[in-house]
């Protein structure tokens, strides 16, 4: 992305941002955006960190399943006053069924490995201030996939929802951004509409600037939201036909 081809909006000036997932199509967006909004410097978190070519962003080796990678982390990055957990997997043969050892994994990454990572950085973020915790989910939380990513992330919604309870005493900001489908490699297999990267990320920094406490990122996320307190009687059918329709069967 040319950073001087965007208008800069100043909602993040002078904040130090830690971003997991950074390698990412989304990750690349919430680096670049943080800087055009006027963050001082970026972590990019990755298993295996690139180059950015820019000073201001710090590339930061992390494994979110390492438990010693993360208290590194925490050493490397003291100066974090918002931390950003993106980091996730969605492999493309997941099924409520697969092998067991798979599931771990995903859950080893998508709850254990953000909640790791979220608590081990808030005291952190309690030393800035309290700062910002933003935990990237998705509208599968709501819908009834068969997949063990979406069981992840409906346990990552719930902790995050936690989260905001356990950390407003130190005055922390979380944040949970929830969406469909996102135009990046994670998506690939699925023939859908989907969001940009730059949308995405977008409303996500313009919701942590106004005090959100979800952000919900595209038409369908909104519509599934909206639904949560219809009787299951009616809403598993529609469900039902949604998700049939959804993968095309």
């Amino acid at each position: 992305m040319n950073l001087s081809s965007s208008k800069p909006v100043a909602t993040l000036a002078g904040r130090t941002v830690l971003i997991t997932g950074a390698n990412g199509g989304l990750g690349e967006q919430f680096v670049y955006q943080a800087l055009e909004r006027g963050a001082a410097k970026v972590y990019a978190a990755a298993r295996t960190p690139k180059s950015w070519g820019d000073p201001r962003i710090q590339p930061l080796a992390l494994d979110i399943t390492d438990a010693d990678a993360v208290i590194g982390a925490v050493a490397a990055a003291a100066d974090v006053d918002m931390l950003i957990n993106n980091a996730a997997i969605a492999p493309a043969e997941d099924t409520l069924f697969g092998p067991e050892d798979e599931a771990r994994r995903i859950f080893e990454t998508n709850f254990f490995g953000t909640l790791r990572v979220a608590t081990a950085f808030a005291p952190v973020l309690a030393a800035h201030g309290g700062g910002t915790l933003v935990n990237i989910l998705s509208s599968s939380v709501w819908v009834s996939l068969p997949t063990i990513y979406a069981a992840s992330k409906a346990a990552a919604w719930s902790a995050t929802n936690g989260l905001r309870f356990a950390l407003e005493g130190q005055g922390t900001q979380v944040v949970g951004l929830l969406v469909g489908m996102i135009d990046t490699p994670m998506s690939g297999q699925y023939d859908v509409p989907k969001s940009s990267p730059e949308h995405v990320v977008s409303l996500a920094y313009d919701g942590i600037a106004s005090g959100a406490l979800e952000v919900l990122a595209d038409d369908q996320t909104r519509d599934l939201k909206s639904r949560l307190s219809t009787h299951a009687e009616d809403h598993y059918p529609w469900l039902h036909g949604a998700l049939r329709a959804f993968l095309g069967s």
